[in-house]
């Protein structure tokens, strides 16, 4: 009975320590690729901020030609973002 209780007590906490390492390794991660991401974007988010400040000050006259150029911005600040995620998804395979 004894011999038993060690072993669950060991496998118990060799349990939890691998829980905390795994969250810490984790957290590392995620703060890595957030950080990575946020200097791939930052150029494109301050036109996509430049963007939406402009149409703020749109008119009927302007507004499809507005339209038309937010799309495109998107578009390009949505594929930029997928690109960097492919290439450290590639980094990550090697």
């Amino acid at each position: 009975m004894l011999k038993t209780r060690k072993h669950f007590i060991i496998i118990l906490i060799l349990v939890l320590v691998g829980f905390g390492v795994g969250i810490y390794l984790q957290d590392l991660k995620h703060q890595e690729s957030t950080e990575a991401a946020w200097q791939a974007n930052r150029y494109n988010l301050s036109r996509f901020n430049d963007i939406r400040n402009y149409t703020k000050k749109m008119n009927a006259a302007n507004w499809r030609n507005m339209r038309d150029s937010i799309g495109q911005e998107l578009d390009s600040f949505m594929i930029l973002r997928f690109r960097k995620e492919m290439d450290s998804i590639k980094n990550a395979s090697k």
